[in-house]
């Protein structure tokens, strides 16, 4: 709804950087794009399979400015570029991987391995992390993601397995890059930020309530060093203040937040221009037992499908948690 720009001049910039290739770049971003709907790794040598799902979430940004500006055409291929997460994803394993040219997959492959960019010894196709923790960056389709493990239970099995693996990766490297670890959860680094709130999405709220709270208490302490990664651009702030207040952005174009669970008995945001109307969040009878959300009510209604619009919360009124114990 942001109208305070030059959008079709935005939009332009925005398309040209989807659909052209970048000058001077070691390979073509935008041939290899449109001919394979992936970046094969003998192709793309660096961060291949972080590429792919970054650049279909980005397509499926682009849609939706395309089709606020009535751009039809523009919205139907980005829509369809935006599956291109699917040409990465391994069935067979239910894990994203490198994939070459010729469609053979990368071998040997273990979802543990941590590859660092150009940095780093061995194959490279993740930036800042490992399949465990980018298989999950499909924001724009998790519902997709869902059948393409083969349905909602085997979905939250592996999504159960994320957190209860244990905390080691393979191949270090750039250490920095794998901190704040619940299984192989990487809390430290903003490509995991999104999955605790799946469990939401598939229908076990409780696990976001049980990670949500673990990661609060572990790695967000007043002390020194009581922050457990680098706060790239605020990101772990962000993150904290979102799950403090009880909502998420999972896809962060989407314009809905996913309800999870508030840490926080009583928040209160203040619109622009102060005129505006404030948005209270409030959890009734939160406390270190009490993490679990019984129900939520937005200005008087239930809200059943644990979602919340942003427009909903900009108009101003109260969001009311009624927290509970383990049942």
């Amino acid at each position: 709804g942001f109208r305070d720009f030059d959008a079709e001049k935005a939009y332009a910039m925005i398309r040209k950087s989807l659909v052209e290739n970048v000058p001077g770049r070691a390979f073509n971003q935008a041939d290899a794009w449109a001919k394979y709907g992936y970046f094969p790794f003998d192709v793309v040598p660096h961060e291949s399979v972080s590429r792919t799902l970054e650049h279909a979430y980005d397509d499926w940004c682009a849609a939706r400015f395309a089709e606020a500006l009535g751009k039809k055409d523009d919205a139907a291929l980005f829509d369809r570029r935006a599956h291109n997460w699917t040409n990465v994803f391994d069935r067979s394993v239910g894990f994203a991987r490198g994939r070459d040219s010729k469609g053979n997959w990368r071998e040997p492959f273990s979802p543990f391995k941590l590859n660092v960019g150009d940095r780093g010894e061995g194959p490279k196709d993740f930036t800042e992390g490992n399949s465990w923790q980018y298989t999950w960056h499909v924001m724009q389709d998790p519902e997709g993601l869902m059948a393409a493990m083969g349905g909602r239970d085997r979905f939250l099995k592996n999504l159960d397995g994320l957190f209860s693996q244990p905390e080691q990766v393979e191949g270090m490297g750039f250490a920095l890059d794998a901190t704040g670890l619940v299984g192989q959860y990487a809390h430290g680094n903003e490509p995991s930020h999104h999955t605790a709130y799946l469990f939401t999405l598939a229908g076990r709220p409780d696990r976001t309530a049980d990670i949500v709270r673990e990661v609060c208490d572990r790695f967000y302490r007043p002390e020194p060093e009581g922050l457990c990664g680098n706060d790239d651009c605020g990101q772990m702030s962000a993150w904290y203040l979102f799950s403090a207040m009880g909502f998420y952005p999972v896809n962060p174009c989407g314009g809905d937040y996913v309800i999870g669970a508030p840490q926080l008995p009583k928040v209160t945001l203040h619109s622009s221009p102060s005129s505006s109307p404030s948005f209270t969040i409030i959890a009734k009878n939160l406390s270190k037992k009490n993490k679990y959300v019984k129900s939520v009510m937005l200005n008087g209604k239930k809200i059943t499908d644990w979602k919340i619009p942003h427009a909903d919360i900009v108009k101003g009124g109260e969001l009311v948690f009624d927290m509970k114990g383990t049942e």
